[in-house]
């Protein structure tokens, strides 16, 4: 039997839906397959946003035919989406034809679920309203050689005003030290290039007395020829320690993804962000003092109820001094359940639209100039894939950038030095040396 998997969100949501591939070959399903052809097909939501919610909302809609057509063919939905207040039964009520619903805090049931249905004619629906275990006992199914995910945390307890994430993951929980480097310390024998530590908040990761930074460094002294990445990271937490250890470990990518989601304090402070703009910009000097080449990339949101157009400006002007590498920018989304989300001062469609584009626009800019030195310059990529459009392997420079260059031979799992000829955007060119 063959199986299908359909994946929205974030890294979260891509290495747990590796874990899913997992159970399903536990209880029969040997082979991925395109959706036609598939036994059982899942879908891995996300509700981060109103857009992801709508697409998995199409997507599925889209299969009754088939559904209807292909006897046996199983359909679940879990993650995120199943997991927020009402949303299972919404699901249940317009999709009749879906057979199993599953949450994020029982993402290791699948397989039982799996052969309840097999035994009964009624769909399964089973949600927890905390973790109970986590899928340490499951062999992922990885599919992103030569990279490779690994959970530190899970869950969140920050509650930013506007985020739904600690009401559909639950509270945080780091997983033992000894588990998580015991994973790493397999994935290394295994050949697997870049290791990227997961979890909502990394730098709150705390079992007994090992914090993230002395994770990090015990990751880093793993012998093997690997990179190491780690997201998220919260601003209230960064620390020098965490730096230093950045600083001491040339396996630890020099490139830091820290959401600051706007420039103006008013708003971070709606945001319950527990940051000031200015301490942000001192943690980055500070960030650059010690690692000099060391690359930051962030999160933007722009029309945050009430957000003026001076507070605006104010996140304009936070990416030009802080120089950004580059930016993942977003429209205000709100979430029901959420403080933001009953917040009055909501900011029309077209000021929103118009604020967007023009900090996308400041961002592109920004990244473009990164971009433009790189040429002439010499760079090691870890090459990830061959893109079949450009006909050229691609990979990224340890500072996230992507780099792609022609090669007469497979070059995916190795670290490619390249001469940048040319540079588009985010996008570098170049030859192999």
């Amino acid at each position: 039997m063959k199986y299908h998997i359909v994946t929205y969100g974030c890294q979260m949501n891509l290495h747990e839906s590796e874990k899913i591939a997992g159970i399903l070959k536990t209880v029969g399903y040997t082979d991925p397959a395109p959706l036609e052809e598939a036994d059982i097909i899942v879908f891995n939501t996300c509700c981060i946003r109103e857009n992801a919610e709508n697409h998995a909302f199409g997507n599925i809609g889209a299969l009754k035919k088939l559904k209807r057509e292909k006897r046996g063919l199983l359909i679940a939905v879990g993650g995120c989406m199943v997991q927020e207040a009402g949303k299972a039964e919404a699901l249940r009520k317009k999709f009749p034809f879906i057979d199993i619903f599953f949450g994020t805090h029982n993402l290791a049931e699948l397989g039982s679920l799996i052969e309840k249905k097999r035994a009964q004619k009624k769909y399964v629906l089973s949600l927890l309203e905390e973790r109970k275990e986590t899928e340490d006992g499951v062999v992922p199914v990885r599919t992103s050689y030569p990279n490779a995910w690994v959970n530190i945390t899970y869950g969140c307890n920050n509650f930013c005003s506007y985020c739904i994430v600690p009401y559909v993951r639950g509270r945080e929980r780091s997983r033992l030290p000894e588990d998580i480097l015991r994973e790493v310390e397999a994935l290394a024998k295994e050949g697997y290039k870049e290791i990227t530590l997961l979890g909502q908040n990394v730098d709150s990761y705390k079992s007994g007395d090992w914090d993230f930074p002395r994770l990090l460094d015990a990751v880093a002294r793993i012998e093997g020829d690997f990179r190491v990445r780690f997201m998220t990271s919260h601003p209230k937490d960064f620390s020098e320690a965490l730096v230093a250890v950045m600083k001491a470990h040339k396996k630890i990518c020099k490139h830091l993804h820290l959401p600051v989601q706007s420039g103006n304090n008013r708003i971070l402070s709606l945001m319950n962000r527990r940051y000031t703009r200015e301490k942000y910009l001192e943690d980055l000097a500070l960030l650059r003092r010690e690692i000099p080449d060391c690359e930051v990339t962030t999160d933007l949101i722009v029309a945050f109820p009430t957000e003026t157009e001076e507070e605006f400006e104010d996140t304009i002007s936070l990416v030009e001094e802080a120089d950004f590498s580059s930016a993942f920018t977003f429209i205000f989304s709100p979430r029901t359940g959420t403080r933001a989300a009953a917040m009055e001062g909501r900011i029309s469609d077209e000021v929103a639209k118009d604020r967007i584009t023009r900090l996308v626009a400041c961002v592109n800019e920004k990244t473009r100039q990164k971009s433009a030195k790189y040429v002439g310059k010499t760079v090691v990529i870890l090459c990830e894939d061959f893109d079949e459009k450009k006909q050229l392997y691609m990979g990224r420079d340890e500072y996230g950038r992507m780099g792609y260059f022609p090669s007469d031979r497979d070059r995916i799992g190795e670290f490619v030095s390249i001469t940048i000829t040319e540079a588009n955007g985010i996008s570098l060119y170049g030859r192999a040396e």
